[in-house]
């Protein structure tokens, strides 16, 4: 049976993962960097984005997840390495700001690339296997947090509700995913479907982005901030929520889910 009661060093990082997962999200973090409201932007984005940007965010996960992101040596454990995908996603940032929102269509699908092995180099540096498809799968999870959907009310874009909202396709995902999460053209319509779901809030995060770079004055050295600030965002995602998944193995997932939400509770207090 297992022991429901955290440690006090297990307690420590399941508040580092609430503070991680539940702070301002990534257009808090443009709108300090340039300044002013990210949403004062919107209207520079050509006429039609909205309908585009659900397509862009699905080629650009379905890129990511066909590309060769788990060629990382699976020893779980270790350190992993942010800087220098961080440094790696601020240069296809420049080359993005640099050509503006026609860049956007070309750089998106490298940046995620580079994200997604960031994710997965965190995920392993919790403890995951890079080889079980489960982990794979929780890769992909993490680009659907840190954003709302136009759905959410006020307490609907926390970290457990967007989980329990792709709870179903990533279940049936799972059914197709061993040994590759490769994205081919007769992918199972499961995984598509969960691509399509993790596409959608996704989608909220490429506008935010696409809007600041549609700013004329940032040019190349601002897409590489707002890259900077893209890939960090997912960074701290992925760190908070790959140490829920470590603490769910250790303590199980309702022992964890009632300390996290204890912590909520707290905070609002």
């Amino acid at each position: 049976m297992e022991d429901t009661r955290l440690s006090s060093s297990d307690l420590d990082a399941l508040r580092q993962a609430y503070a991680l997962l539940e702070n301002p999200g990534l257009a808090a973090r443009i709108t300090n960097l340039i300044g002013a409201p990210v949403e004062k932007f919107l209207d520079r984005l050509p006429a039609g984005w909205n309908a585009q940007i659900g397509q862009v965010a699905r080629l650009a996960l379905s890129k990511a997840a066909d590309a060769a992101l788990f060629t990382l040596k699976d020893k779980p454990g270790g350190m992993s390495s942010n800087r220098w995908h961080k440094i790696g996603a601020a240069a296809t940032g420049g080359v993005g700001g640099f050509f503006g929102l026609a860049g956007l269509a070309v750089e998106l699908p490298v940046s995620t690339t580079i994200m997604m092995r960031s994710i997965a180099d965190i995920a392993r540096s919790e403890g995951e296997s890079l080889t079980d498809p489960d982990t794979r799968l929780a890769c992909l999870e993490v680009f659907a947090l840190g954003g709302t959907n136009a759905s959410d009310d006020g307490a609907e874009s926390g970290y457990y509700v967007v989980r329990a909202a792709l709870a179903h396709a990533v279940s049936q995902a799972a059914e197709y995913a061993a040994g590759s999460l490769a994205v081919e053209k007769a992918a199972p319509p499961a995984l598509m479907r969960l691509i399509a779901l993790v596409a959608e809030r996704f989608g909220i995060q490429i506008t935010e982005k696409a809007a600041a770079q549609a700013i004329p004055a940032l040019g190349a050295a601002g897409g590489a901030l707002i890259n900077t600030l893209f890939i960090d965002h997912f960074q701290d995602m992925a760190r908070g929520h790959f140490i829920i998944r470590r603490l769910d193995r250790r303590y199980g997932e309702k022992a964890v889910r009632l300390a996290y939400e204890r912590l909520a509770q707290r905070r609002e207090a």
